[in-house]
């Protein structure tokens, strides 16, 4: 399972499940199954409401790894992730992205990080030839919390969980009604395509390509058959806080999202506008304003109480 960023404005296609992990980093992604790749039926972020990741004892179950080289990434314009047969390979990918993923929570609910967590690192972690059979039927979610075990041992990572209440954003059908348009339903399984008795959980994984985000540089975010969940993900890495979406919509969409980034944002009120947030710009619509006109969604300021991470320690690398 391999995921490469670019960090010029390209275009992207994600197929899904893969789309939660792919679209938390903040530049376009490209992600894509191998033959060397684990197979995912993982979950989407944890919302507010759930605990993150809670660290080591959560993971005692899972594979450890043996062997890492660490080091920094070169200068480049391209990173990579990829989860290998054996490990893991990871090229330019910033630590900030790294925690994050680690935990599998939100920009926002990551607290007290060090200014030098956005270098970018070049990590090789394999496990133990008898533990990399285990890899290939693991869930998405316990490969990446593989990572965290790693960040304590060589980054000296340490940290606890508190209880804040932080600002968010609710994602809610607005008052002109839904514009988005119902994904057509699956063509049913072809009777040689249909899971084996020993594929065990394969009826539940879904088909690679069959549901996708596009986004081509940023600013333009293509649907075929996703959710509005996939869509409250996206959302909060734009604006840099949580989205809980209250849509109620169960379905899956197709749509087109088109709007004009500005990086800038406009501060205001403790539950208003903040980090990362939109304002309107003259060469087009602000995100906020896309999401009314163009698919019938909109985003209420709102307060919520979440776990959060705070970090109380974390070293840069002794070199390799």
């Amino acid at each position: 399972m391999s995921r490469s960023v670019r960090r010029q404005p390209k275009f992207l296609s994600i197929a899904l499940p893969l789309a939660v992990f792919c679209l938390l980093c903040p530049n376009p992604l490209r992600a894509q199954s191998t033959s060397s790749s684990t197979a995912a039926s993982e979950k989407p972020t944890p919302s507010p409401s759930q605990s993150p990741v809670s660290g080591t004892a959560a993971n005692d179950d899972l594979p450890k790894f043996e062997v890492a080289t660490i080091k920094p990434a070169a200068p480049s314009d391209d990173s990579m992730l990829m989860f290998t047969a054996d490990g893991i390979s990871i090229h330019g990918i910033p630590m900030r992205i790294l925690l994050r993923e680690s935990f599998g929570v939100e920009d926002d609910r990551i607290l007290g990080e060090p200014n030098w967590v956005k270098n970018r690192f070049d990590i090789e972690a394999k496990v133990d030839a008898e533990d990399a059979p285990k890899l290939k039927n693991m869930k998405f979610d316990q490969r990446r919390a593989m990572v965290l075990p790693l960040l304590e041992d060589r980054f000296g990572l340490k940290y606890h969980r508190e209880t804040r209440e932080l600002p968010m954003y609710a994602l809610v059908v607005a008052k002109g009604g839904l514009k988005m348009k119902a994904s057509a339903p699956d063509d049913p399984p072809k009777a040689d395509g249909a899971p084996k008795p020993e594929d065990g959980d394969a009826k539940d994984k879904p088909r690679m390509g069959r549901r996708s985000l596009m986004m081509n540089g940023r600013g333009h975010l293509e649907s075929t058959g996703t959710t509005t969940e996939m869509l409250s993900h996206i959302l909060a890495r734009e604006l840099g806080r949580t989205v809980v979406n209250k849509t109620d919509l169960t379905g899956n969409y197709d749509y087109t999202l088109q709007w004009t980034p500005d990086d800038v944002g406009t501060p205001g009120g403790d539950a208003g506008p903040g980090k990362g947030d939109i304002s309107p710009d003259a060469g087009g619509p602000s995100l906020l304003t896309a999401l009314e006109e163009q698919l019938g969604l909109k985003l209420e300021a709102t307060k919520g109480t979440v776990d959060v991470i705070v970090i109380d320690h974390i070293d840069l690398p002794s070199q390799n």
